[in-house]
C-alpha cells in the first residue's frame, strides 16, 4: 500500500510542476469537498446534500484555488521572493488586510446566493449581521496560518497548505455553528 501512496504522492508533484494552476484547482476543489461532506455529516444531516457538496467543490475549483495561486505569485513579486521575519510579517499583514476580508466577503455572498439559495436581500442583511464577528475571527486563526505558509512553504505548496487549513477551518466553524444551535433547543 504504501508503494501506491509514494506513487501517487509522485504523480501528484509532477502535476503540481507541469500543470500549477490546474493541479491547485483541483486541489482545493477536491478538500472543499471532502470539508463539505464532514461538515454535513456533523451537522446531522443523514443524506449528503450532493447540488451543496458540487457548488462547494467548484467555488474551490473555480475560486479558492486559481486565487491563491496567483494571490501567492503576486506576493513573491512584490517581496521578491524574501523570506526574512520582516518580509514574512509584511506579506502577513497585507494579505490580512487585502485578501482576507474580500475574500471572506465574497464567500458569505457565494454561499447565501448559489449555495443556500436566498435572496439578495436575505443574503446582504446576513453579511452586514455576520461578516465583522467573521472577520474578526479570522484575524485571530489566519495570521498563523499565513506566517507558517510564507515562512515554511515552498511556493508550490502554499495554496495547498491554506486550502487543507481552510478544509479544517470549515469543519470547526461548523462545529461551533452546531454547539451555538444545540444550545439554543
Amino acid at each position: 500500500m504504501s508503494d501506491v501512496i509514494k506513487a501517487a504522492w509522485r504523480d501528484y508533484l509532477l502535476q503540481l510542476q507541469l500543470h500549477p494552476l490546474r493541479t491547485k484547482a483541483i486541489t482545493a476543489g477536491v478538500l472543499i469537498g471532502c470539508s463539505d461532506v464532514i461538515a454535513q455529516k456533523i451537522s446531522g444531516i443523514k443524506k449528503i446534500q450532493l447540488r451543496r457538496l458540487i457548488l462547494m467543490m467548484l467555488y474551490g475549483f473555480a475560486y479558492s484555488g486559481p486565487f491563491g495561486h496567483f494571490l501567492h505569485k503576486l506576493m513573491d513579486i512584490i517581496f521578491r521572493g524574501k523570506k526574512d521575519n520582516q518580509t514574512v510579517a509584511k506579506k502577513v499583514v497585507l494579505e490580512q488586510l487585502t485578501s482576507s476580508p474580500w475574500n471572506n466577503m465574497l464567500f458569505m455572498i457565494y454561499y447565501g446566493l448559489v449555495v443556500e439559495g436566498r435572496g439578495w436581500g436575505l443574503v446582504k442583511n446576513k453579511v452586514r449581521k455576520d461578516y465583522p464577528s467573521v472577520q474578526l475571527t479570522a484575524w485571530k486563526f489566519w495570521p498563523i496560518v499565513g506566517w507558517i505558509n510564507y515562512q515554511y512553504m515552498p511556493i508550490q505548496f502554499r495554496v495547498v497548505f491554506h486550502s487543507f487549513v481552510a478544509s479544517c477551518w470549515a469543519i470547526f466553524l461548523n462545529l461551533k455553528a452546531r454547539s451555538v444551535a444545540i444550545k439554543k433547543a
